[in-house]
């Protein structure tokens, strides 16, 4: 049976091979269900509730993926959208949780059409790489700045808006000692150095006396309070438009990102340059999507740490499989999530950011009129604390400091009318 899913023999793998590679895979991405959970929480929802619907959403998406794609891509809640729904959509923009998942649902019904009537290409390349590149940069700003107040490292301050907070504070030394401890042990190769962070810097909280011992194992908590609970009727108001558009907007380009970035290191992509099966790919993504808002957590992405698992030898979507088979198991460790503090998951944050801002390196720092959106886009999105304002100024600065340098012929249909879009955002609110 397997064999004839996923064709293990055709892509020269084994059983033994594709879940070793699943585990590793799993490793390298289990910190989202103990950071997921605790960031919506912040928008109001059940901890418990958020923490299976993580779970769930994930494993939909992995099966999914595996089955149906039959590639070693595995999804979760992303990091950054989970940002943005809570401090952008819920505390900045003052909607409510249901709202908000009433977004990501209606987005990942958008994400699915795309999907299917094959007009993503169109939007992808519409886009400047620059900017691409400079959201992704901005958000992981975002995610440390996040990591950096949830640990107490920066607070604010009325004299200059920011300032260091207590560094000495039990939680600010956790959190910079948890942060140490993941770039050691990625430096030294170790594939599960995030979740080996985040649960030792909880076991320490908790022989200081810091955390209170709740458990490690049980039946999982009732998804009832978050499940079904979208408000589509607010959804459908003009000022919610940029919302579910951000939502698409950044889920469509982390999902083709990580895809290339994957199918590369796989070796999965044909003659051309092109990677057979896409739209089974990006259905699975938005499919995702769609089930988690049901459920009741933000934004479902393909995750870019699907590449350590393809480097160990993932091959077929039976990776992917086994990374939804373990977020099913990790169910039943409820308990150990709700013991998991702030500050134990702010140096993953940080790490998160590192990783997100690698690409600038990519950006044309010598074209002053491609470097300068890109610096607009990660200034503004961590100082206005919204990654939708930050899309939105990259866009318009893009945009007219192009026409304004005579180099309008730079400029795509798709830029002037989504600049144009964010302009009229800004005058009529």
């Amino acid at each position: 049976m397997l064999e004839k899913l996923f064709k293990l023999k055709q892509n020269q793998t084994s059983l033994k091979q594709e879940v070793v590679a699943g585990l590793t895979t799993f490793l390298t991405m289990a910190y989202i269900i103990f950071v997921n959970p605790m960031m919506l929480a912040d928008a109001g929802m059940d901890h418990g509730a958020v923490f299976v619907a993580t779970c769930l959403a994930a494993a939909i998406g992995c099966l999914i993926m595996g089955i149906v794609a039959n590639y070693p891509i595995a999804l979760a809640p992303g990091m950054g959208l989970n940002a943005f729904f809570t401090y952008t959509v819920v505390g900045e923009m003052g909607y409510t949780w249901e709202t908000a998942l009433g977004a990501v649902f209606l987005s990942g019904i958008c994400f699915l059409v795309l999907s299917l009537v094959r007009i993503r290409e169109w939007i992808v390349n519409s886009i400047p790489i620059s900017l691409r590149l400079g959201i992704a940069a901005g958000i992981g700003l975002f995610l440390a700045l996040i990591g950096l107040k949830s640990a107490g490292i920066v607070v604010a301050s009325p004299a200059t808006l920011v300032t260091m907070g207590d560094i000495t504070a039990f939680p600010a030394v956790m959190a910079v000692l948890g942060f140490f401890i993941i770039i050691a042990l990625v430096h030294r190769g170790m594939k599960s150095a995030v979740i080996i962070s985040i649960l030792g810097v909880t076991a320490l909280g908790l022989l200081f006396g810091d955390v209170q011992y709740q458990g490690i194992v049980s039946a999982p908590p009732s998804v009832m309070p978050t499940f079904m609970k979208m408000d589509l009727s607010s959804v459908l108001e003009v000022s919610m438009l940029s919302v579910v558009f951000a939502f698409l907007f950044v889920d469509l380009f982390d999902t083709s990102g990580t895809l290339v970035a994957v199918a590369q290191r796989g070796g999965f992509l044909d003659d051309k340059g092109k990677l057979p099966r896409l739209n089974r790919a990006l259905t699975a993504d938005s499919t995702a999507t769609i089930a988690g808002a049901m459920l009741g957590t933000s934004t479902t992405t393909s995750y870019i740490e699907s590449t350590a698992g393809v480097s160990a030898g993932g091959r077929t979507g039976l990776t992917a499989v086994v990374v939804g088979l373990l977020f099913l198991g990790s169910l039943f460790i409820s308990p150990l999530a709700g013991m998991v503090p702030a500050y134990a998951t702010a140096g993953t944050l940080f790490y998160v950011a590192i990783l997100m801002m690698s690409g600038l390196v990519h950006v044309e720092w010598e074209d002053i009129t491609e470097a300068a959106p890109v610096v607009v886009v990660c200034i503004l999105m961590p100082l206005t604390f919204s990654i939708a304002t930050g899309i939105a100024m990259g866009f318009i600065s893009y945009a007219v400091i192009k026409l304004m340098s005579g180099r309008y012929k730079d400029l795509s249909l798709g830029v002037v009318i989504l600049a144009a879009l964010f302009v009229a955002k800004f005058i009529y609110g």
